[in-house]
């Protein structure tokens, strides 16, 4: 097996280059994911960097791009990846190191949207207070509160790449539309306010590349298109 990966060492290299490393493929089993092949490669060569936490698919940590596709390596089989696999780190972010890449601006919107529940009531600090919601509305949360923030989505979303500091990307966005739909969450206009501005939302063309990234099945096109639905009719 043949794996290219893009490396930059910001101590030496002023630019990224690839770096060619072959696996034997009877030392891959047919379960194995990709970050075990990476793991293989750092045992040949220690310089090599990359992220990695659960292994599990469920931290969100070792997302990067593979053959073009942005995905986690944990949760990616190898060998379906073919004889010839190139490996690059997620686009659209600074690079610290080979696949690691600073995250901070997707962390700062992700923020910036303020992705916890405002319920106010005339009780709101008495802690033993409920905030109740039917089964039917706690049923429309589902596919809004699963993702794991691997910046999977907003890497693959051209408006990000072209608008990072503006635009939001789509795991911002949908982190922001599950508390719009949430029954108990009284600041629903605050939240269309924020976002109705043409370097905004508006930004997103719904090319579906964030929904087929997502490693967890979800669908932030469909979220921001809720966005957009609430915000015409707000």
């Amino acid at each position: 097996m043949q794996i290219t990966i893009d490396r930059f060492n910001p101590e030496s290299d002023t630019k990224p280059h690839s770096q060619t490393y072959y696996l034997d493929d009877s030392k891959i089993a047919d379960g194995s994911m990709l970050l075990e092949v990476l793991q293989q490669l750092r045992e040949q060569d220690p310089s090599l960097a990359f992220r990695s936490s659960c292994q599990e698919g469920v931290c969100g940590s070792d997302g990067m791009n593979v053959n073009g596709q942005n995905c986690l390596s944990c949760i990616t089989l190898a060998k379906p990846l073919g004889e010839k696999i190139h490996i690059r780190p997620l686009p659209g972010f600074p690079i610290i190191k080979d696949l690691i890449v600073d995250m901070e601006i997707f962390y700062q919107h992700y923020r910036d949207v303020k992705p916890y529940l405002q319920a106010s009531t005339e009780n709101s600090h008495d802690l033993s207070q409920e905030f109740l919601q039917s089964p039917e509305e706690r049923a429309k949360l589902d596919g809004s509160y699963e993702c794991i923030m691997c910046a999977c989505c907003s890497s693959s979303c051209p408006s990000f790449w072209w608008n990072p500091d503006l635009f939001p990307g789509p795991a911002a966005l949908l982190a922001s539309n599950r508390f719009v739909i949430d029954s108990r969450d009284i600041t629903t206009i605050d939240r269309l306010e924020s976002h109705d501005r043409a370097d905004n939302i508006f930004r997103c063309r719904h090319i579906q590349n964030c929904t087929a990234a997502c490693p967890k099945g979800l669908n932030p096109s469909q979220a921001i298109q809720s966005l957009k639905h609430a915000i015409a009719n707000k």
